[in-house]
């Protein structure tokens, strides 16, 4: 038996609704539960630790029940409802000053709690008791969150982008005596590092509710768990001199790799930089690193092509080709080819040499995508992903591996908040071209599921992952995808039935303040059919087919324009098009 006397604020208030936050349990096996900083002023104060405080856990000895809110600094909006302990005879006092101390005894199965209150209100001073029964908090016997998430210390690289912001606010607001998180940067230095951390990342709206919960502090709060390194997984030894390299090393438990480039038709040597060669270096610090538990690598569902029959989780091997799956002892014998990652990096290199100077971004974009499907995938950006998941498996020596393959991520479901998303994600460029009227139609098929997760489902799934592999601590690698599957799948056309609908409720405006209207979406079966309506659709909507067009020069500039639009949405078509007729589940 053991016990432990822990310091707390609390506050009461006319009614239990609005009664402030309190720290209802720490135990000495850090799970911790809600609590609210009081300010002493007559204000709400600021939400700390919020962590696993969802059900009713503690009863006065008068079974007195009482529910507190988790508030933010600057509003009274309930944020969270958990039971709480509140003294009867002060409850109807209003705020007061006090200070409180927290007694626990450890038993089995359950504990007493006992409060004691030193209030002074109105210039008198009371004291009183409460003592309350609460069963011992422990982690489950499940996959091992709390007990191996706390007190360790993180690398992230892709530290400014979409899933990077989402994994660091998560793991600041909800792990319980979180150590350091390092941010690999890209950055000249580390003043140039320190800039983008504050500007890109403490300034970002995920972050809102972890501003609200250390009100002023916020920012130092930040600071001080939010190490900015200027690096770069595109540069030997990561871009960071050697200093830094082995402070790092030392105290590294677990490494989070969500750096990736995700454009469809990257140039192949960005591409391959990025997404094969990125992750290969990133591992070859990994090796460095004197304490390292896990590595999480983040790539994508769609590196598995669309095959035939049951594809089960597992990782490519160095060579591996989809197309090369598809060859059975029945197949008529061809030329298969080879995958040769060395090959591939040296055929970009090469290529910048052997064509002219303005001509190197179009010929290495076409390069990649030719590449690509002549051995199975899609594009560039899964091709290049698939490359670095071999890299990964050949050279991960001992070192426990996590390899996370999300579908589509798009914005929050509700963890912090619904709905937070950053930049244009896959979808997004075509809802929003539908919504200012510059497309009407697409080739697809209205049937075909588009496999959206949201950020924080992924986080969620990536977290559990981590604790689970990180608690074996052997060497192997695992392999998660993270979609809808058939649970929960969504077709094209119910997609853009609710953006008609919203667009009809919500038009968006054109140049002039006018309301755009937007029509039924028309789906397409194929190219060339949907070429044809394009085509006619764009040339009538900026007045090409007007018959009284008699300036020569006038016409010739719209048939211009018509052109460019017609040839950018017709890439767009193409670069989706695998996906816009995709089968797999």
């Amino acid at each position: 038996m053991s016990t432990a006397s822990v310091p707390y604020y609390r506050s009461y208030s006319r009614s239990l609704t609005s009664t402030h936050a309190i720290p209802v349990l720490t135990t000495t096996n850090n799970y911790h539960c809600c609590y609210d900083h009081y300010n002493s002023t007559r204000t709400s104060g600021r939400t700390f630790n919020v962590v696993c405080c969802t059900t009713p856990v503690l009863a006065t000895k008068n079974n007195h029940h009482c529910y507190y809110n988790c508030y933010s600094s600057k509003t009274s909006r309930r944020t969270n409802k958990i039971i709480s302990c509140q003294n009867k005879e002060n409850a109807e006092g209003g705020h007061s000053s006090l200070s409180s101390a927290l007694t626990l005894s450890h038993k089995n199965p359950q504990d007493v709690v006992t409060f004691t209150d030193r209030v002074v209100d109105n210039g008198i001073k009371t004291t009183s008791t409460t003592t309350a029964i609460m069963p011992l908090l422990k982690p489950s016997d499940g996959i091992g969150i709390v007990s191996y998430l706390p007190g360790k210390n993180y690398l992230i690289t892709g530290a400014t982008g979409f899933l990077g912001k989402a994994f660091m606010e998560k793991m600041l607001r909800t792990i319980p005596d979180l150590g350091k998180i390092f941010l690999l940067i890209k950055a000249k230095d580390k003043e140039a590092a320190i800039h983008r951390l504050k500007t890109e990342i403490l300034d970002s709206e995920i972050f809102k509710c972890l501003e609200q919960m250390y009100g002023e502090s916020f920012k130092a709060f930040m600071m001080t768990k939010l190490v900015p390194v200027a690096g770069n997984v595109c540069e030997p030894n990561l871009g960071m001199d050697p200093d830094t390299t082995n402070e790092i090393a030392k105290e590294v438990d677990v490494i989070i790799n969500s750096a990736g480039n995700t454009t469809f038709d990257e140039r192949y040597d960005v591409a391959l930089d990025t997404n094969t060669r990125g992750p290969s270096r990133l591992l070859g610090f990994a090796k460095k690193c004197k304490k390292l538990g896990l590595f999480l690598h983040v790539s994508t569902a769609y590196v598995n092509g669309e095959r035939q029959g049951l594809i089960m989780e597992k990782p490519f091997h160095m060579g591996q080709t989809i197309v090369g799956e598809s060859v059975t002892s029945e197949t008529p014998p061809v030329s298969i080819p080879v995958l040769d990652i060395i090959a591939e990096i040296e055929l970009a290199s090469n290529l910048k040499f052997c064509v002219h100077e303005n001509e190197v971004t179009q010929k290495l974009k076409e390069l990649g995508l030719e590449r690509a499907k002549l051995l199975g995938w899609e594009n560039t950006y899964v091709f290049t992903k698939a490359m670095g998941e071999m890299l990964i498996d050949s050279m991960r020596g001992d070192i426990p591996i996590v390899i996370i393959r999300p579908t589509i991520i798009e914005s929050t479901y509700k963890d912090p908040f619904p709905g937070w998303i950053q930049g244009n994600r896959m979808l997004d460029p075509v809802i929003i071209s539908y919504g200012k009227g510059q497309l009407s139609g697409f080739a697809a098929d209205p049937k075909a599921i588009v496999d959206v997760v949201p950020v924080d489902m992924v986080v969620n799934a990536s977290i559990a992952a981590i604790a689970k592999h990180g608690i074996a601590a052997k060497p192997g690698l695992n392999v998660y995808n993270i979609g809808s599957s058939t649970v929960n799948p969504i077709a094209y056309e119910d997609v853009f039935k609710f953006c008609c609908d919203h667009f009809t409720s919500f038009p968006l405006m054109d140049s002039q303040g006018k309301n755009i209207r937007v029509t039924e979406f028309k789906f397409f079966s194929s190219m060339d059919n949907f070429s044809s309506y394009i085509s006619d659709e764009i040339a009538q909507g900026i007045g090409l087919m007007d018959a009284k067009i008699s300036d020569s020069i006038l016409k010739s500039k719209l048939e211009m324009k018509c052109k460019n639009r017609a040839e950018h949405i017709f890439h767009m078509v193409k670069l989706y098009e695998p996906y816009a007729f995709f089968r797999a589940r």
